[in-house]
């Protein structure tokens, strides 16, 4: 490879590099937080789903599922990756 085709190649990388640093890499990033996130929730956090919906942990099972009052005796089994966020994280137990 001489010279003027490395030249040609260099905007090519530079773009990938750009697009690596401002874009995949912080999805990357976010999407680890998210996991941390999920994978911390516990009996009585207050979540946000995707679907929009607000309720409190009641119950955190192993196989990635989580049970979620949405209001007094109205209770549903979610999906722990599709909470959207912790309002409210519960204190752990002594």
């Amino acid at each position: 490879m001489d010279g003027g085709a490395l030249a040609q190649f260099l905007p090519l990388i530079l773009i990938f590099a750009i697009m690596y640093f401002l874009l995949i890499r912080p999805q990357q990033k976010k999407v680890k937080q998210h996991q941390a996130m999920v994978e911390a929730v516990r009996r009585g956090d207050q979540i946000v789903t995707q679907g929009g919906l607000i309720g409190k942990v009641v119950k955190v099972k192993d196989d990635n599922e989580v049970e979620v009052e949405l209001a007094e005796n109205v209770k549903v089994r979610v999906v722990k990756s599709t909470i959207a966020t912790v309002m409210s994280k519960t204190e752990p137990a002594s």
